[in-house]
């Protein structure tokens, strides 16, 4: 099938730039076509995030957002930083003393998948064709090495290779340009960046890993607008992080924890410091005699501008955190994705309109990008991260505090990490073991209870999406060096390390967990873990997350 763009994921960079093309081709009374494939079972199934959304790119796209029954319900009404000091004790940061980037006046509290859903019925009103369930398998070329289009995946292969009754096979859909809009590591932008060497000159790209819960609690606890963020315990020396908890509309609550996969301790389990860190008074006050109604967990695009690679290549480009344009600063990236997706939408119409599928696109996106109030929020925003890695909670704080409050950004130099996320792990002789708390069942819970709040899904035969380059290193390399931080690093119990009835330890994949964060595919010590597609509508189906 042929199309003028074809569009790699429903997420906010995707449908946003879906809508844009659709806008113009309309305004202009052109023919168009735009196809979009998803590989969750509907649009917003796969989404997951916090989320607070500053509505910026929101009104460029659709002024009469209200009107047309956009999910933004509630309206921040009060922001609350703390410090926790330990696992009894806070301090409560002064509003004036909150790095600027933090302040959410003018945001609404919302659910990201509901957005993306809303998102999608805007889109295919305007014409777009959506495929949801359909994964984007691999990229195809041309003769002379651009892009031009995609391949699905095929369905109903089982195992051990062969087609199973149910077989439907891939599908090439042809296009003009491509965008790919996968969200945080996506596996064809991983390889278009190195195919064409877009992160060149780049920092290595960093990332955290967020999991977070859905609670229904007491009326009488519930704060509706009330935006609560916080650092310190149980994330201490080098591993940095924080937590959030937003009180929505229908007395629910998300709740989660944001771990930066820059930790050193292999013993360190993400999963479970978001557990114990739910009974902290801060947070305890609010949760208990609650209902946790949903679980999951993503791996977050943070390294922001430095990081950023190059988004343009032959007969394509990179959007939203397919590249990298969150804004760590703010704990956001919704609204600079989609602003990332509008400009390329303009550009890629443009090109067509002009009957352009050269390298002008190249210079005219990058042209538009740099001009954008989105990059300049990256540019002010370049040493957030960097500091935290390089000086900690605290004194990065304070740099980030001066930098943000009294700068405004513009200090005349900026900070660098270079070292990959994956080699900053040391060996587990070398380190603290963790003794975490058993769950208590009312606050903190399981992974496999939590997996199955997550609603996933995976027709269990058929190859496994979790590929090895080395079946035999996690046993020989990992285990006796790192303890194999794979079996805690995955929050949801995809990796374990068994010891069969002959005594023998074996490597095992539950790949049916798996709630497609990709956090094995960036934190893997050898880098031996490579995540691709699974079949399509496989993964969670996350409702309200």
């Amino acid at each position: 099938m042929e199309f003028d763009v074809v569009i790699v994921g429903a997420g906010p960079a995707g449908l946003a730039a879906a809508c844009r093309l659709m806008q113009q081709a309309n305004e202009q009374g052109q023919e168009f076509s735009v196809c979009l494939v998803e590989k969750g079972s509907e649009v917003g199934a796969h989404i997951l995030s916090g989320a607070v959304i500053e509505p910026r790119a929101l009104n460029e796209l659709f002024p009469n957002w209200q009107e047309l029954g956009a999910p933004l319900n509630v309206s921040v009404t009060e922001d609350q930083v703390f410090l926790l000091k330990d696992e009894q004790n806070a301090q409560k940061l002064p509003n004036a003393l909150v790095p600027q980037t933090m302040h959410n006046e003018g945001n609404y509290i919302v659910s990201l998948g509901n957005f993306c859903r809303w998102l999608g019925q805007q889109a295919e009103d305007l014409g777009v064709e959506i495929f949801p369930g359909f994964t984007a398998r691999e990229v195809l070329y041309d003769d002379k090495g651009r892009v031009v289009g995609i391949l699905t995946g095929a369905m109903g292969i089982g195992a051990d290779g062969e087609q199973k009754d149910s077989y439907v096979p891939s599908m090439e859909l042809r296009a003009k340009y491509t965008l790919f809009a996968e969200g945080c590591r996506g596996h064809l932008g991983k390889e278009l960046i190195n195919k064409y060497n877009l992160d060149q000159g780049c920092d290595p790209q960093h990332y955290g890993i967020g999991i977070k819960e859905l609670w229904e609690i007491d009326p009488s606890k519930h704060q509706e607008g009330l935006v609560v963020h916080g650092s310190g315990w149980p994330l201490t020396g080098d591993t940095h992080g924080g937590f959030f908890l937003y009180h929505d509309e229908s007395n629910q609550v998300e709740i989660g924890l944001i771990v930066d996969l820059s930790y050193s301790n292999p013993h360190l389990s993400p999963f479970d410091e978001f557990q114990r860190m739910k009974h902290h008074p801060v947070i305890k006050q609010y949760l208990e005699g609650g209902k946790r109604i949903s679980y999951g967990a993503r791996a977050i695009t943070k390294g922001g501008l430095n990081c950023l690679p190059k988004m343009t290549f032959p007969g394509g480009l990179l959007i939203g955190c397919d590249a990298g344009t969150l804004n760590f600063a703010k704990i956001k990236g919704v609204h600079t994705a989609m602003k990332s997706a509008m400009l390329a939408a303009e550009t890629v119409f443009d090109a067509i309109s002009q009957g352009d599928q050269g390298a002008q696109i190249l210079s005219d996106f990058t042209q538009r990008w740099q001009a954008s109030w989105a990059y300049e929020e990256l540019q002010r925003s370049r040493n957030f991260g960097p500091a935290m890695h390089k000086f900690g909670t605290f004194l990065g704080g304070a740099f980030n505090f001066l930098d943000q409050n009294i700068f405004a950004g513009h200090l005349p130099f900026t900070l660098h990490d270079r070292t990959p996320d994956h080699a900053k792990l040391k060996p587990a002789d070398v380190c603290q073991p963790i003794d975490y708390p058993k769950p208590d069942g009312k606050l903190s819970f399981d992974k496999l209870s939590s997996v199955f709040l997550a609603n996933v899904s995976h027709e269990e035969d058929q190859p496994c999406h979790l590929r090895l380059t080395d079946p035999e290193l996690p046993l020989r390399d990992n285990l006796p060096t790192y303890n194999e931080p794979a079996q805690r690093y995955c929050p949801a119990g995809v990796y374990e390390v068994v010891t069969d009835e002959d005594g023998q330890a074996r490597f095992q994949i539950n790949f049916s967990n798996c709630v497609h964060c990709k956090t094995c595919d960036i934190k893997d010590p050898a880098q031996n873990i490579t995540w691709v597609t699974p079949e399509g509508a496989g993964g969670p189906n996350y409702p309200n997350m």
